[in-house]
């Protein structure tokens, strides 16, 4: 019984062997026939990853530029070669810098960068008293200031005698709205007319 034993452990053994072997083979054979294929796709992988280096570090050069570009605009509106160098570096920082600036000067800015850009079209809205452009800007879903710009068009409609379209205006602005308190004042007004 123990010879028995004996003999299946090593024909196990050997078995096991065999299989190692036949995979070593199977592997070999792999390699031999994809060989090229293989070192290319390596070399692929080892440029893509120096290049994704190389770019974050050019980015991330650029961004300190650009911030360093930025505080010197802030510092001085005039300062022609900061303004220059964050137009070339941070397309929205320039453009920021200009909302900026145009601020300072009292004038309205049209910039592209999400939010000033639309604060930019609801100011000059405002000050033009113009009712169609507050609710184009008002009826966008991403706008900041979207109930505070429809209890301004509610306001103006309220001084040009639109006292319904004031009140359609006024049930647009939800009751969590931080402005509804001003809503409720603006109602109580308009109950008399």
């Amino acid at each position: 019984m123990s010879l028995k034993e004996n003999v299946d452990f090593v024909k196990n053994e050997l078995d096991s062997e065999e299989k190692f072997l036949e995979s070593f083979v199977k592997l070999e054979r792999f390699y031999k026939k994809y060989k090229i294929l293989l070192i290319t796709l390596l070399i692929v992988i080892i440029v893509a990853v120096i290049g994704i280096n190389v770019k974050n570090y050019f980015d991330g050069q650029n961004k300190i530029k650009a911030n360093i570009a930025f505080e010197e605009v802030l510092k001085d509106f005039n300062n022609k070669d900061a303004l220059k160098t964050l137009k070339d570096t941070n397309k929205k920082l320039y453009e920021v810098a200009l909302y900026l600036k145009a601020k300072k000067a009292g004038k309205n800015a049209d910039v592209d960068v999400m939010f000033f850009g639309a604060i930019s079209k609801y100011e000059k809205a405002l000050k033009e008293k113009n009712i169609s452009k507050l609710n184009d800007i008002s009826m966008k879903d991403d706008f900041l200031l979207k109930e505070f710009a429809l209890f301004n068009k509610a306001l103006l409609e309220t001084k040009s005698g639109k006292y319904t379209d004031a009140k359609a205006t006024l049930k647009l602005i939800p009751k969590e709205s931080k402005v509804y308190e001003l809503v409720k004042i603006l109602n109580h007004y308009l109950l008399t007319k």
